[in-house]
């Protein structure tokens, strides 16, 4: 599902919003949920997950085209755990 398809979906489940209410309704969350990651906070949503910040440590990697050393830096990666109630849906498919 794209972002459009949430869209479309949310303005058709609730015929008092219009497409483009429904269209600023996604954008404020996403955007919200953006800003807290990006700012080292984490995001629960009850019955459907949690998303996180994983820390990857600086490493020493290869160039795979000159074979030379290559310092890769530390970075910090977006991770999603589903919830109980979301692993529970999925796996009676």
């Amino acid at each position: 599902m794209t972002r459009s398809d949430l869209i479309t979906r949310l303005a058709e489940l609730h015929p008092q919003l219009q497409l483009k209410d429904a269209e600023f309704a996604v954008k404020v969350i996403l955007g919200a949920m953006s800003t807290s990651l990006s700012k080292g906070g984490r995001i629960e949503i009850r019955g459907f997950g949690s998303f996180g910040l994983n820390y990857k440590p600086p490493r020493n990697g290869r160039n795979p085209k000159s074979g030379d050393k290559v310092k890769i830096p530390a970075k910090y990666s977006p991770h999603f755990k589903p919830g109980k109630e979301l692993r529970e849906r999925v796996d009676l498919k």
